[in-house]
């Protein structure tokens, strides 16, 4: 049996939390807030500040909008409470580099139609590839893809090589430009123990079709279950986001463990493509899990997130998807 309250994930720097973006130390979480963006140059373009991507024009951090190529906040690597590494990360992940820390490939375009492998390095301060990586929930990485509409959601889980590269193993991608997230936590090195979340941009050629948005909605439906969000947050508090889980009007207290929790929850914001990225505080007890998760978040940005709910009964993982409106 494991609460997650004392597995809370943080990917927020000081200057998130003075802005309300990050998850309040000790709340038992669904999601821990890591707010991405990202260009897409290669790696022999050096930033002339820690956390500058010169793949765009620099834009501020964390304002909807705004160009993804982010200037980092120095100094953001630190939990903030002693011998609790990694409760917060180094930064909002609104940058390819950050604290030294680097996420590298030389692809910076990828073919439509077909399953393709993505290859990138996670580099440290002394410009190595880093191999030690902690174990977070599970995984020693995650790993997102989304297109820049919010459609296309992969989460995958990455192989490394001896050398320190790893390959995303990609399912077919549309045209467009697409945003790829890393998670991470270095097991070694000066902020080993601090989570980090990076991204880079690559574009799949084609005639992009660029999709609508849904509509805000509070259920969705997915291989027959109905997904509910009871309660949702808002911006700038504490608020509790409730989520019941059924099927043919019943209860379902079946979940299954999915990455050492009931479900798995990450959602997008429609303006500058942020992620919000959740773990449930429900207590894990064997197959058992439901009907309701709850979260506890703060969240800085308002507008409409895209939401992705993943959860695992019978062997099988269903994600929910469905349009969130944060007031």
């Amino acid at each position: 049996m494991r609460s997650y309250g004392k597995d809370l994930l943080m990917f927020a720097s000081p200057r998130s939390i003075s802005r309300g973006w990050a998850v309040a130390a000790g709340v038992p979480a669904l999601l821990a807030f890591a707010l991405i963006a990202c260009g897409s140059s290669s790696h022999s373009e050096h930033s002339a500040m820690p956390g500058m991507d010169h793949s765009g024009t620099p834009g501020m951090a964390g304002m909807p909008g705004m160009d993804q190529s982010a200037m980092a906040t120095p100094g953001a690597s630190s939990s903030g409470m002693p011998g609790m590494p990694g409760m917060m990360a180094a930064g909002e992940g609104l940058a390819a580099e950050l604290e030294g820390y680097r996420l590298d490939s030389p692809v910076t375009s990828l073919p439509a139609g077909k399953a393709v492998s993505y290859p990138f390095t996670i580099t440290g301060p002394d410009g190595r590839p880093i191999t030690d990586f902690a174990v977070v929930q599970t995984k020693t990485l995650h790993f997102y893809a989304i297109r820049s509409d919010l459609t296309g959601y992969q989460h995958l889980h990455p192989t490394i090589a001896a050398d320190g590269t790893w390959t995303a193993d990609l399912a077919a991608l549309d045209p467009g430009s697409w945003r790829l997230y890393a998670s991470f936590t270095p097991n070694t090195g000066p902020l080993k123990g601090s989570e980090f979340v990076l991204s880079r941009t690559v574009t799949v050629p084609g005639e992009a079709a660029t999709v609508s948005l849904p509509a805000a909605a509070s259920s969705t439906t997915v291989d027959g279950y109905t997904v509910a969000v009871q309660s949702g947050p808002t911006t700038g508090m504490t608020h509790r986001l409730t989520v019941t889980i059924s099927k043919d009007g019943q209860p379902v207290t079946d979940l299954q463990p999915y990455l050492d929790s009931y479900a798995h929850l990450s959602a997008f914001h429609e303006g500058n493509q942020a992620l919000a990225h959740l773990h449930p505080g429900n207590v894990v007890d064997g197959n058992h899990g439901g009907p309701t998760l709850t979260f506890n978040a703060v969240i800085g940005d308002p507008g409409n997130w895209r939401v992705f709910l993943q959860f695992q009964t019978a062997g099988q993982l269903h994600t929910a998807v469905l349009t969130l409106h944060v007031a």
